[in-house]
């Protein structure tokens, strides 16, 4: 009887890695809660595009998720990319921004340097390419290929933690396979951590598994051969089933719980935050806002602003600098006066009437008459 163990799932997609992931993000996290796992992450194929609607799911089930993305590079094995806290996140979302922008829709293009410059903050676990062989680890001191791989990985990402991925799939050389990743994972100090490579929640998925990697393959099942799965193991295991398929590698299975408690950030810590409008050197968006403002009225009334006028204007300054708008109402006026220049017709609705209803929500905004 193998006592049940705490077990992290650390590598699950979702169905937005598009015509591979057999289960919603709502149903991994609901299987994983149901299943008795500490946390689960959500690491779609170059893509963050799952995990809102599984952070909905988490919420509300009181479930820890981990929010990471599966980074696919040209020059190096798969990363599994789990930021840790809220720093690292953004530079994950700039990561795949730079990739996906590189090539056409649906594509991404990533290298190894690029995920090294932004590499901070997050923790990475390597990837075995699919069908890598393992055989010449256990007779080789010194692999190439794969061994060659990890080793300029673990180099280029010293400064940062990096794991090397082990799983059980049931294709009757898991004994030595594991054998041979220990082996290759003490050879260039990675240390071995557990995953069962999730693309469904449950194997009753295995059906639509099947029929996505033959639409992805462009063939029928009857013709399918090594394109579909060779079963319905990969699936959310509970940590009782994990632990014995691991049985002879606990670390492995206690560092998926190492790697969940330092992976403390949620998506609950983002806020909108509007881009910066740019502005005169020594000045700020609220002082800038305001000298254009008292220049248009100046401009409007050449014989002196009238004070019920001035009062306005410096209710309504006052009122944009406590809600910080100010740099919206400069992106305004900076699409006005583009339009202007050109002879473009330009209209729009009173930006303050939005603001206003925001202070109906905050008592501590300054009065508005």
């Amino acid at each position: 009887m193998i006592k049940p163990a705490e077990y992290a799932e650390l590598h699950a997609i979702s169905n937005f890695s598009f015509l591979e992931g057999a289960s919603h993000p709502e149903e991994l996290v609901a299987q994983a809660k149901a299943l008795g796992l500490t946390a689960l992450a959500i690491t779609d194929r170059n893509t963050l595009a799952g995990v809102v609607r599984a952070h909905v799911a988490a919420k509300e089930l009181g479930f820890k998720l981990m929010i990471g993305a599966r980074l696919d590079l040209e020059d190096a094995p798969s990363l599994v990319c789990l930021p840790t806290d809220r720093a690292a996140y953004g530079r994950l979302c700039r990561l795949l921004s730079l990739g996906q922008g590189r090539v056409i829709k649906g594509k991404c293009s990533l290298q190894l340097a690029d995920v090294a410059a932004h590499a901070a903050g997050q923790q990475f676990i390597i990837l075995p390419p699919p069908g890598w062989d393992w055989r010449p680890i256990l007779t080789e001191s010194e692999g190439t290929g794969l061994h060659a791989n990890l080793q300029r990985i673990r180099q280029t990402l010293s400064a940062h933690p990096v794991y090397l991925a082990a799983s059980a799939g049931y294709g009757g050389d898991d004994c030595a396979r594991l054998a041979a990743l220990e082996i290759l994972s003490t050879r260039v100090q990675l240390p071995l951590v557990a995953t069962n490579m999730v693309a469904m929640h449950a194997p009753q998925r295995r059906r639509l598994a099947d029929v996505l990697a033959c639409v992805r393959a462009g063939t029928v099942i009857t013709r399918a051969g090594f394109t579909v799965q060779a079963n319905a193991e990969r699936h959310i295991k509970s940590p009782a089933e994990m632990g014995r398929l691991f049985k002879d590698y606990p670390a492995a299975i206690s560092r998926t719980i190492e790697i969940a408690r330092a992976c403390t950030f949620s998506l609950d810590e983002l806020v909108y935050e509007y881009p910066d409008e740019p502005v005169p050197v020594g000045t700020t968006p609220d002082a800038h806002l305001a000298q254009l403002s008292w220049e248009g009225a100046s401009e409007r009334f050449p014989d002196g602003v009238p004070p019920e006028v001035a009062v306005t204007i410096e209710r309504e300054l006052a009122l944009i600098a406590h809600m910080k708008y100010a740099p919206y109402f400069l992106t305004v006026h900076d699409l006005v006066r583009f339009a202007r220049g050109r002879g473009i017709l330009c209209q729009g609705c009173r930006a303050t009437i939005k603001v206003r209803a925001r202070v109906n929500q905050d008592e501590s905004a300054p009065e508005v008459g």
